[in-house]
């Protein structure tokens, strides 16, 4: 009998095992997902998508973008009805499906079609509900939504690497830049690297300041001005003699939480502006507290594109910036 029971457990075993490996294969199969930079596939009937359900949609998910000039919204929306969303068409990388349904739920899904993918589902019995679930789930789903898709555009860097050391030279931290970065500017603490774009430039600029650096919570965004127009004049000139990059006056940037490289972090936006020149555009800045190394760490990507939209210009930057890494802590904490 114990032999018997011992062959049972044993097959039992084996049978589990199995089971894990197929449900792990079966998942392998998954096709790639598919869609443009920061584009949204919305699965719902056209009846919905024209009153106020549609409506709701465009509100959250087609908002405008944070400090893009021209506006812009932070995702594309297309629209299909269900009958539409069968075969290459659920591979879609982001994808909001709202029905009218007899259950009312709100939620986000990972890689049911393709991988990577999130899809958004929304059902409710009135459109009351289903207005409700959007706005419920709208913040949770376009974070799921933008992380996909800042590792699709991650993903595409590693095509072609650069390799440029400067920043990691001077500041003892790694960025995976694609090939069409060039350092423009390498001194002591402070390096540049732009790319040329149809009609301008793509710019990062990265350095380090002291720990205690902000010590206000009152006058942060004031102190935040004040370091990036001092840096702007020290580093970045503007195209004529006594120009240089500047915060927008007119409006002050918007401050975020965040984490970069494991670290807690600010996250910035805002406009900048070149002082007694006619330029300006946005810029991201991520003022990282490197407490290892005993300082802050400041990385900021800008670009200037005259009369182009520029999200997807900016959604590239954070994704650089999104892949810092802090390569050599002993030896910057030793400095």
């Amino acid at each position: 009998m114990k032999k018997l029971g011992t062959l049972f457990i044993l097959a039992l075993a084996a049978l589990t095992v199995y089971s894990c490996k197929q449900e792990k294969k079966a998942a392998n199969f998954l096709p790639g997902s598919t869609g443009s930079e920061n584009s949204l596939m919305v699965v719902m009937d056209n009846s919905l998508w024209q009153g106020e359900v549609g409506e709701k949609v465009r509100e959250v998910f087609a908002a405008p973008a944070v400090s893009l000039m021209p506006e812009q919204a932070i995702l594309t929306l297309t629209q299909i009805p269900p009958e539409v969303f069968k075969g290459a068409t659920t591979h879609a990388r982001s994808v909001l499906f709202v029905q009218k349904d007899t259950l009312t739920i709100a939620h986000v899904k990972r890689d049911v079609y393709a991988d990577p993918q999130n899809i958004a589902v929304v059902k409710g019995k009135t459109n009351a509900e289903i207005v409700a679930g959007i706005e419920k789930i709208g913040k949770e789903a376009i974070t799921a939504f933008k992380a996909v898709e800042i590792a699709a555009v991650q993903e595409r860097f590693n095509r072609s690497l650069s390799k440029e050391t400067a920043i990691e030279d001077e500041l003892g931290v790694k960025l995976t830049l694609p090939s069409v970065y060039r350092v423009g500017k390498q001194e002591k603490n402070f390096v540049w690297v732009d790319r040329q774009i149809p009609k301008g430039n793509m710019n990062i600029i990265a350095y380090s300041i002291p720990e205690k650096t902000f010590t206000s919570d009152s006058t942060f965004v004031q102190d935040i001005v004040k370091l990036r127009d001092s840096i702007g004049k020290k580093y970045v000139p503007g195209p004529d003699a006594g120009t240089y990059m500047m915060t927008e006056k007119a409006f002050a940037p918007y401050v975020f939480p965040a984490e970069i490289g494991g670290r807690k972090a600010a996250e910035v936006r805002g406009i900048w502006e070149i002082n007694g020149y006619p330029m300006a555009g946005p810029f991201l800045m991520y003022i990282i507290n490197d407490k290892p190394n005993k300082r802050k760490l400041v990385l900021e990507g800008f670009t200037f594109a005259p009369n182009t939209q520029k999200r997807d210009y900016m959604f590239e930057l954070e994704a650089v910036l999104k892949t810092l890494e802090f390569s050599n802590e002993t030896e910057m904490a030793s400095k």
